[in-house]
């Protein structure tokens, strides 16, 4: 199968805005929810930064779908207060939570005034953390205290006392083929942001062959797509919504160093609508979004959760569940 989740963009909406549009979305066809982990909006002009396992403790009251956050247990938290949350999230809604696991960005994590390392810091970071979350994941099910003594991270003797009757599916977020093989080695899953197609195949076939390392079969293993678009009923309005609320699509350069959102809206500046060709649709044509999204669930991938950059998000909603979703096919 193959399910068509609602991005709730927590940098752009108060939280009990994203919490009643996701229950919409739900209700017009979407599948679940997933929201990001920001202390920051991308630009002041987003104007919100929720705390996301609020945001989604509330979602899950008032929907029935899936539920994940895409979070840095690495920098503003330690591994075990992930672990901890992520477990009592599942065990509230059992059989609904999957966790995200991400490597950060200065954005969001240079709050706590720690260094801020090269990518391939960042990278092990996140690996490490992910071994911890696991190590306490299956510890506390079998009823015993884990401990762990790594490069970045300590962990003394415990336990996660409040867990569900299954460990949550942990899904590594990346954007490179050699994390992503290392993912198919370690984590449950994948999740990505939307690429080029040939770049997103080169992902895929590294993260099955880490999963075929493992012993594993990747076919069996959910691979999620975060996938960003500008609707509209006019063209212009839509390419209006992109450069005004979500002009990160368009910059072509790595932005995981960047500390601040009155930076990022600087170089918003410089974002231009032809910026966006190939990295994000821009259309008022419904049917041109389905295309879009087709290709990538041929592509391999089972979970896609969609952000429309506007603000525009009931029409998108209702439009989106009438014209786009019932055509997709696996």
């Amino acid at each position: 199968m193959v399910t068509i989740g609602y991005a709730a963009m927590l940098e752009q909406f108060a939280p009990r805005e994203a919490v009643e549009l996701a229950a919409f979305a739900e209700a017009h066809g979407f599948s679940g929810v997933m929201a990001a982990d920001h202390f920051q909006p991308w630009t002041p002009q987003q104007g919100q930064a929720g705390f996301v396992w609020n945001a989604l403790a509330a979602a899950a009251e008032h929907t029935t779908g899936d539920l994940g956050p895409v979070t840095a247990p690495t920098f503003r938290w330690h591994p075990a207060v992930v672990a901890q949350a992520s477990a009592t999230l599942a065990a509230m809604n059992p059989g609904r939570h999957w966790l995200g696991v991400g490597s950060g960005e200065a954005l969001n994590e240079h709050v706590v005034g720690g260094y801020w390392p090269e990518a391939p810091e960042r990278i092990n970071r996140m690996f490490e953390a992910v071994e911890i979350i696991r190590k306490l994941f299956a510890g506390s099910l079998a009823g015993r205290d884990v401990k762990h003594m790594g490069t970045y991270f300590k962990l003394e003797s415990t336990r996660l006392w409040t867990m569900p009757d299954a460990a949550p599916e942990i899904l590594v977020a990346t954007a490179g083929p050699v994390t992503a093989r290392r993912a198919g080695r370690t984590a449950d899953g994948l999740i990505t942001q939307a690429a080029p197609l040939d770049r997103m195949a080169s992902l895929l076939t590294r993260f099955a062959d880490g999963a075929r390392e493992s012993g594993r079969d990747p076919g069996r293993m959910p691979k999620a797509l975060q996938l960003h678009l500008s609707w509209a009923p006019t063209h212009e309005a839509a390419v209006a919504n992109a450069l005004t609320e979500w002009p990160v699509g368009g910059m072509r350069f790595p932005r995981s160093d960047i500390r601040s959102p009155h930076d990022f809206a600087q170089l918003a500046r410089m974002v231009r609508p032809e910026d966006f060709d190939g990295r994000m649709l821009i259309s008022a044509d419904p049917d041109e979004h389905r295309a879009s999204i087709q290709r990538y669930v041929d592509l391999g991938f089972d979970r896609i959760y969609l952000h429309n950059a506007g603000r525009n998000q009931r029409e998108w909603i209702e439009t989106f569940g009438r014209e786009v979703l019932p055509k997709l096919v696996r």
